[in-house]
């Protein structure tokens, strides 16, 4: 973590602790009230980052422009602002673009680089009074699913700090975990969000794709890409995605349990293998929102539904990298080309990226595949979720965000899960599906395993329906039980 220490006395141990456990909304209603000033929250903020900055959830942090953005939303406060997010700290992916402070993406080519504007999501919480609190770790070009960073470092998980916390956006999850910030913006293309937000325990949410503005933010792929969001509970998500879409308002149901609401699950295909204390939790998860008034039915997508998700998503996923990569780099000035970049990356990824991402490689997929991929695979697999959906009227599809927990860091590559070998793919298998059809998800925390390792559910709602399904999660997290910090 690159810090430039304030000089400022820490707020005190007991304080710390308090100011930590507040959520996004909670601490804008504090500083807005009186009750707390934005600098003793920041400053409480940064001694926790300093505690546990053997995490490496953070690349880069700038505290003395912290406290100093902090001072002056306390500034604004005496004047009468009442901006939503009125000196509230966020923490932010290496991947999105930040004024004035650094932008890596993970990679040594761009460790000196410094943008001079910001992502429009990052735009959108300045106006709204918000504070860049530091980047996040990341894994190199959002290319992975563990944390690995041969760069920055791995990042730990809080919960067990010899085990991964997932990625793409594993800094982000981690800090949040780890009370550091309040929520942090991560991005989406196979699980970037919901897989670390599952392996921390923590809410993570994935909009449908192209519901928040992708500019400025490091692409994957423009197809299945999103920016999102890691936050402590489901009205934080809710706040923050309507201050990034600006009047699209999400009213409280006024309702906290579940009579009416629908949900539909599929064991065939995201059950079929699983690690058996999450199989347990879900299991007793879907009794729990029975109990709570919902309806819960068993559906069958298609013996082929996982073969046609991972189609899509992995063709998509290789196949728009080298475009949306060089694009982003021309479009943003920003000072490597992607040769460069494929030259700098870990010898692990540059293989990969040399078999399946550059045009020479011999995996890389041909114009007539892509386009197969685009205009058949991608809509059968968007009209039968869909129709599923719609026919059977139901709110949401549930299933457990990840069917496996945490691997060690020393096993991140290959691990087993309920006796069978697989290998750190695995981690995305149930998050795929949605990313592939442009769906919104949402990843809830609902238990933790004996050896104290979290696990979560997923709930993706139909195309564009994100109000709803924000409303529906929100609903379900009060009919569980939370988990300890």
């Amino acid at each position: 973590m690159n810090t430039n220490t304030s000089g400022i006395d820490p707020t005190p141990a007991e304080n710390n602790g308090a100011l930590a456990e507040l959520g996004v909304a909670a601490a804008a209603a504090a500083i807005r009230e009186g009750e707390i000033s934005a600098e003793s929250y920041s400053a409480a903020l940064l001694e926790r980052a300093r505690r546990n900055s053997d995490l490496q959830s953070f690349i880069t942090i700038d505290e003395s422009s912290v406290l100093a953005a902090a001072v002056e939303a306390d500034k604004a406060h005496a004047a009468g602002s009442t901006a939503p997010l009125l000196g509230v700290p966020l923490g932010v992916k290496d991947s999105y673009l930040t004024r004035g402070l650094r932008t890596t993406i993970g990679v040594k080519t761009l460790e000196t680089f410094i943008p001079s504007r910001d992502a429009a999501v990052v735009r959108a919480i300045k106006d709204a009074g918000g504070i860049v609190f530091g980047k996040n770790n990341l894994v190199e070009m959002s290319y992975g699913l563990t944390g690995d960073n041969a760069r920055f470092g791995q990042v730990k998980n809080p919960r067990g700090r010899e085990h991964v916390p997932g990625g793409s956006s594993s800094g982000s999850a981690a800090s949040v975990a780890a009370r550091i910030v309040p929520a942090a913006f991560g991005g989406d293309t196979i699980g970037s969000i919901r897989v670390p937000a599952a392996l921390t325990g923590v809410v993570g949410f994935k909009p449908t794709t192209g519901r928040w503005p992708g500019d400025g933010v490091a692409p994957v792929s423009h197809t299945l890409d999103t920016a999102g969001l890691l936050a402590r509970n489901v009205d934080d998500c809710i706040l923050i995605d309507q201050i990034i879409v600006a009047g699209d308002t999400i009213p409280p149901s006024g309702r906290s349990a579940l009579e009416g609401v629908r949900f539909a699950y599929a064991p065939r295909q995201f059950l079929g293998l699983v690690d058996p204390e999450i199989e347990a939790q879900f299991n007793d998860t879907l009794h729990r929102l029975r109990s709570a008034g919902a309806t819960v039915v068993e559906i069958d997508l298609g013996e082929d539904f996982s073969a046609l998700a991972d189609r899509v998503a992995s063709n998509l996923f290789f196949r728009e990298t080298q475009q949306a990569v060089s694009e982003f780099l021309h479009t943003n000035d920003i000072p490597a080309t992607f040769s460069q970049i494929y030259d700098d990356l870990k010898p692990q990824l540059k293989d990969v990226w040399g078999q399946f991402v550059i045009r020479s490689g011999p995996g890389y997929l041909s114009d007539a595949d892509f386009e197969t991929t685009l205009s058949i695979d991608r809509p059968e697999l968007q009209r039968r979720l869909g129709r599923s959906l719609s026919e059977g009227g139901f709110d949401a599809l549930a299933f457990p965000t990840v069917a496996a927990l945490a691997p060690l860091i020393e096993e991140q590559w290959s691990f087993t899960v309920a006796g069978e070998q697989v290998d750190h793919l695995f981690l995305a298998k149930n998050t795929i599906p949605a990313s592939g059809a442009g769906l919104p998800g949402i990843s809830l925390p609902i238990g933790l395993a004996r050896s104290g390792l979290p696990f979560g559910i997923e709930l993706d709602g139909a195309r564009g329906d994100d109000r709803r399904l924000l409303d529906v999660a929100r609903r379900v997290e009060q009919a569980l039980e939370k988990i300890p910090a």
